[in-house]
């Protein structure tokens, strides 16, 4: 895989674990905000990851 490539998949799994992270909270926060809450901070610790990873992809494969 490519630099290009990776940037495009990690690109797409931030997008989709924000608004799966958001629909979660919203659905889920009438009846048990805790763990709307815990799903929100869990997705926001996924996301964390692969904003890191793409800063990494970014980085290290220079071509």
């Amino acid at each position: 895989m490519n630099k290009k490539t990776l940037t495009r998949v990690l690109i797409g799994l931030i997008i989709i674990t924000t608004i799966a992270s958001v629909i979660a909270y919203f659905v889920m926060k009438p009846e048990k905000p805790w763990m709307a809450f815990y799903m929100a901070c869990c997705g926001g610790v996924l996301v964390f990851n692969f904003l890191v990873s793409l800063f990494l992809v970014n980085k290290n494969l220079k071509k």
